[in-house]
């Protein structure tokens, strides 16, 4: 048996070097357009930010879209949910000093626990719990400054971080292939279509197209897609004329619409735990596309300070937890421009957008098919930086325990495993991405044990 895992891991070995041979040296010339402190020019500046907010859109508002169809009634508006994006990514790159261009959004994995403590406990429990989760992000912040950074090379190895980065960008997967309607279901063929063109144009003018063109491909392959789907008749305007131009966002008050809840503590910030692991997966699969080692600088302790102060204040104001958003991560590496100027412009956009329901509900008529079909290169983007860990830090799989720790890795953050520790009325899943990441680190713990953490 050992002899076929180190024959399977040869093969393996070949095929990545192969890999290299073909896509090193677009790795390796990928240079930015646009570094972090850059300030692209004021209209370039502009359009950059809009294609953030393109990107950004969907999942940000599905998320209280989804959570009010579960509770039965609105317990977390669109509208606040876009302020509390635009206001958390500002707080974020304050407490990073703009030297990491995260775009924060509504986080989807405090749904089904924000649902249960509002049926237990109204806006009381859902909002002392996501406030909870922030104070514990600014607690463990402070912890890692305290404690410094280097068990964090010792813990998360590149045979760590790249499934870990690929598992990100998969397991976005079937989101992408559920917009279009390929999951099985019957498809119109108009949504195909609109699909199709979507990614074709957005290929098109990635790999084509020259001038500033080729930094948009996305918000381009957007538009296209919905002009294409609106010959189609396939876009629904009902939303438009529903809203009205001005809708102040449903902002709540602290001890007057909601007061403090011992249920929502409780069922909502064990998720914080378990969320933090996303938080450096995804950090580290932006040092890998932008070339910079954010995790050091400006540190893991400052991100995840951003990132809980973000989610304080949306507590606060009565929105959903925050965290980094893929989709403009991979924005961020097919355009090349990483600056947090056009990354601040787009929150600043979310803001406005947040009191003009006319905005929002015209955003909200673009057809899933034409998101689907620039997502699934938005996913795939990010799966591909993954791999180009292994290659560039020349991860040897024909060390037994690298393949185990990566195959093992990889079929728990794809193959659907979760655990669920459940005590009295308390709920805590590890799913997708937090398993693996957790169970990845503890196998290169054990099977590199001589290694001091």
């Amino acid at each position: 048996m050992p002899l076929n895992f180190c024959m399977w891991a040869s093969v393996i070995d070949k095929r990545i070097k192969l890999c290299y041979i073909l896509i090193g040296d677009y790795m390796k010339e990928n240079k930015l357009l646009y570094d972090t402190y850059e300030r692209p020019p004021t209209g370039k500046l502009f359009i950059l930010a809009l294609q953030h907010v393109f990107a950004m859109f969907g999942a940000t508002i599905l998320v209280p879209i989804l959570i009010n169809k579960s509770a039965g009634t609105e317990v977390i508006s669109i509208s606040t949910a876009l302020l509390a994006s635009g206001i958390g990514t500002l707080l974020y790159l304050l407490c990073t000093k703009g030297k990491s261009p995260v775009y924060l959004g509504s986080s989807f994995s405090y749904i089904a626990p924000v649902v249960l403590a509002f049926k237990k406990d109204g806006l009381s429990g859902v909002a002392t719990g996501i406030i909870s989760v922030g104070l514990i992000y600014i607690i463990i912040s402070l912890i890692i400054k305290k404690v410094g950074k280097k068990w964090i090379d010792r813990l998360l190895p590149p045979v760590v971080i790249g499934p870990m980065i690929m598992i990100i960008g998969l397991s976005l997967a079937p989101n992408a292939i559920s917009q279009i309607g390929l999951d099985g279901g019957n498809i119109a063929w108009q949504n195909i279509v609109a699909a199709l063109v979507s990614f074709v144009v957005t290929v098109v003018v990635a790999i084509y197209s020259k001038g500033f063109f080729k930094v948009i491909p996305f918000l381009v392959g957007i538009i296209s897609g919905y002009i294409t789907s609106v010959a189609l008749g396939i876009v629904d305007f009902q939303a438009i004329e529903n809203s009205t131009v001005l809708s102040l966002p449903n902002i709540l008050i602290p001890f007057k619409d909601y007061t403090f809840s011992l249920v929502g503590l409780i069922t909502i910030s064990p998720i914080a735990l378990v969320s933090i692991a996303e938080h450096i997966g995804d950090h580290m699969a932006l040092s890998s596309i932008i070339g910079k080692n954010l995790i050091k600088d400006p540190g893991l302790d400052r991100t995840v300070l951003g990132d809980g102060v973000a989610t304080t204040v949306a507590g606060l104001i009565g929105g959903p937890a925050n965290t980094t958003y893929g989709e403009n991560t991979s924005v961020v590496g097919m355009s090349k421009v990483a600056s947090t100027w056009v990354i601040g412009l787009a929150a600043i956009m979310s803001i406005i957008m947040s009191f003009f329901g006319i905005v929002t509900g015209a955003l909200s008529t673009i057809p899933e098919p034409v998101l689907g079909g620039v997502s699934m290169i938005l996913y795939g983007f990010i799966s591909i930086n993954g791999l180009k860990v292994l290659i560039e830090k020349q991860v040897d799989f024909n060390d037994l325990k690298n393949v185990i720790i990566a195959s093992t890795m990889l079929i728990l953050g794809l193959g659907g495993a979760v655990i669920t520790i459940s005590s009295g009325d308390l709920s805590v899943s590890l799913t997708g991405m937090s398993l693996a990441a957790i169970v990845g680190i503890i196998l290169n713990v054990v099977l590199n044990r001589k290694q001091k953490i």
